[in-house]
């Protein structure tokens, strides 16, 4: 979810006329509500579809209901429980699964402009088809103009999927297999790199270039932008989106 117009970069002159704020979500985040899937896997347990993000960290506030994350990073796996005012985080490699108890919903926070949802994300699918860019699209795409009950069938045959590879990386003492998914993931994700950067330059660098140019103007006594301050506000954009964890309602986060 883009988070506005790129502003000149913290490396122009400071006193650059073409200054611009930036207006989008704080720090170029991306928000979404997330009402967690209760369709019970294999194993039994009602939850998400497993994955990874490559370069973004994420955030769940706990809005109600009750359940718990598994997480399973080099340092091993891991489950932290969920209730309503939990807030609890994670950095890039860290694969986790959502857990629904009893009616999970959670406020998402994820970096650089949402960028979880629109591309950093590697399912744990079973290593055939983490290997085959081609065979992993094809198990992963929920198609946006099929039918409802299509685009339901398509989300939870890939959670089984990913709960399938999940369990087997879990399970299987060892470093490598980790190490191993690591490596499939990042080269599945490499043709989409330039994409993401200008993602990234147009938000959060642009974001965080903003905050150096105001820096640099207080400290000459110059509090001109606060002159523009904006105030925003706007409804999800959609409703009831089938994400990897579960429901989403999203918002554009836009100038």
């Amino acid at each position: 979810m883009p988070g506005g117009a790129p502003v000149v970069s913290s490396r122009s002159a400071p006193g650059e006329a073409a200054f611009r704020g930036f207006a989008g979500l704080p720090g170029a985040v991306a928000v979404s509500h997330l009402r967690v899937y209760d369709w019970p896997a294999a194993d039994g347990v009602r939850g998400g579809t497993p994955h990874v993000h490559l370069t973004c960290s994420e955030a769940y506030v706990v809005t109600g209901g009750r359940g718990a994350v598994q997480t399973l990073t080099t340092s091993g796996y891991e489950v932290t429980p969920l209730s309503p005012g939990t807030v609890v985080w994670f950095t890039p490699g860290t694969i986790h699964r959502l857990v629904n108890e009893d009616d999970l919903r959670i406020t998402v926070l994820m970096q650089n402009n949402g960028l979880p949802e629109a591309g950093d994300a590697v399912l744990t699918l079973p290593t055939r088809y983490l290997t085959d860019a081609d065979r992993y699209a094809a198990a992963t795409v929920i198609p946006a103009d099929a039918p409802e009950e299509e685009r339901e069938r398509v989300a939870r045959a890939r959670r089984d999927l990913a709960v399938e590879g999940y369990r087997a990386l879990r399970d299987v003492a060892g470093p490598e297999p980790l190490a191993a998914f690591h490596r499939a993931a990042a080269a599945l994700v490499r043709p989409r790199l330039a994409e993401w950067r200008e993602r990234w330059q147009r938000g959060a660098e642009a974001a965080a270039a903003a905050t150096g140019q105001q820096l640099d103007r207080l400290e000459r006594g110059d509090m001109s932008h606060l002159r523009d301050a904006l105030v925003r506000a706007e409804q999800p954009s959609a409703h009831g989106r089938f994400g990897m964890c579960g429901r989403l309602d999203v918002y554009d986060g836009k100038r």
